[in-house]
């Protein structure tokens, strides 16, 4: 097999990044200050978030059903992304009640949450060289969600003024990133049939339930360092989930106003920086040091947050932090994922440790950032109330990050996962 793949494959991968994650930086940043608006005082952000959460915890197993069993996975991305649209086109509709938007929320999630997985599949079944290739594929979806956050802020960087959308003002706070994400699904659903062709790994072996439902990826458990990998994993997105649901409306009120989608996108421009590095540091420094230099950036970023609410600088800091935190602990943890699994359970791997974070993880996270919001009695729609609560919200999530940090420390052992770095 050639050391490099066809530039035409690569340029498909790359255009299959930039789409899926333009759909959700898109319309998943600037949610919690959207919320805000429509639901003013009902406390309903991280109920509203979750839904990405609950999707993400059934995810892997209509990952590990379809994907390697039965279904091309560009075929069965396509699908879920032409659904997705008129589901989100649906969800900008819904103004009236949170119970209602969740469920048609956590229906468009349903589709959009295995496509994480099967972008990943359909990468490292198509490249020739994964630890080189895959993250500056990868790359091309951090841009798609730049450019969608410079779109719906209508600014580079909250720097310079950029018009795009004309008769639309703070987009950030309407309906529109919604029905913009919409279109796009509707494109990419359709682009996804062009891509190269990822049959199913496991198709015309045994089926059991448990393969089925894509539980053969549990096996990887039987290894005590991938099992270190992926409790921790988990334990570590549950702060997570307060930077996605929190870090706008607090950066909003804080500092930046109608310009916080394009400063939030700096810490995509970071990603940039440090995903083109990912290939050099997997060989210096390895899995171990890779995943928990990613794991205290989250440390450092929540007590800059916590200590420092009232210095935009600082806010602007924590968000680049992102490239670090982003870059070195998840597509760290997908080629590690990736060397560990079987080749024919691989789909069922990602979507397992896609279950572990974005599902299990942060789902738990949702939950501890509304009892914690709730307990510090937060004040999250003013710059008062983030000053006077800023240091007791964001250092509790800054405590959980830096004691994962020190149990992977101790517990993980693994120096056969950097013999090809």
């Amino acid at each position: 097999m050639p050391t490099q793949s066809s530039p035409a494959v690569t340029l498909r991968l790359s255009i299959m990044m930039f789409l899926q994650f333009f759909i959700w930086g898109s319309f998943f940043v600037p949610l919690g200050g959207y919320l805000g608006k429509i639901f003013a005082g009902q406390n309903v952000v991280g109920y509203i978030y979750s839904t990405h959460n609950w999707a993400g915890v059934i995810a892997p197993l209509f990952v590990g059903l379809v994907a390697d069993r039965f279904f091309n996975a560009e075929r069965v991305n396509g699908i879920l992304h032409l659904l997705g649209a008129g589901l989100l086109w649906k969800c900008s509709q819904v103004t009236g009640s949170p119970d209602q938007l969740f469920v048609w929320l956590l229906a468009y999630f349903l589709c959009y949450m295995p496509t994480l997985a099967l972008v990943n599949t359909i990468t490292f079944h198509n490249v020739a060289n994964a630890s080189d290739e895959f993250p500056k594929i990868r790359l091309w979806g951090t841009i798609g969600w730049i450019v969608a956050g410079l779109v719906v802020a209508e600014s580079l960087f909250g720097l310079k003024e950029f018009p795009v959308l004309p008769g639309i003002t703070d987009a950030g706070s309407t309906a529109f990133p919604m029905q913009l994400a919409a279109a796009v699904s509707l494109i990419y659903g359709l682009y996804s049939f062009s891509l190269p062709a990822t049959p199913p790994n496991g198709k015309g072996q045994p089926i059991s339930v448990g393969k089925m439902l894509g539980l053969d990826a549990l096996q990887l458990f039987k290894d005590p360092a991938f099992a270190v990998f992926a409790v921790c994993s988990f334990l570590v997105c549950i702060p997570l989930a307060f930077y996605y649901a929190m870090t706008y409306p607090f950066a909003s009120n804080a500092a930046f106003g109608d310009k916080t989608a394009g400063v939030m996108a700096l810490g995509q421009v970071s990603e940039i920086v440090f995903m083109a590095l990912v290939p050099f540091f997997f060989r210096k420094l390895g899995v171990k040091w890779m995943l928990l230099v990613g794991m205290l950036a989250w440390t450092l970023r929540y007590a800059v947050f916590g200590m420092m609410p009232s210095v935009p600088a600082m806010i602007v800091f924590g968000i680049v932090l992102h490239g670090i935190c982003y870059d070195f602990f998840f597509v760290t943890g997908q080629l590690y994922t990736d060397r560990k699994a079987p080749k024919e359970i691989r789909a069922s791997a990602q979507g397992l440790i896609g279950l572990l974070t974005y599902g299990a993880g942060m789902l738990v996270g949702n939950k501890v950032l509304d009892w914690w919001a709730g307990s510090t009695k937060l004040v999250a729609e003013t710059r008062e109330g983030w000053l006077a609560g800023a240091q007791m919200f964001w250092l509790m999530p800054a405590g959980i990050a830096l004691g994962v940090a020190v149990i992977f420390a101790i517990a993980f052992r693994d120096h056969s996962a950097d013999s090809d770095a």
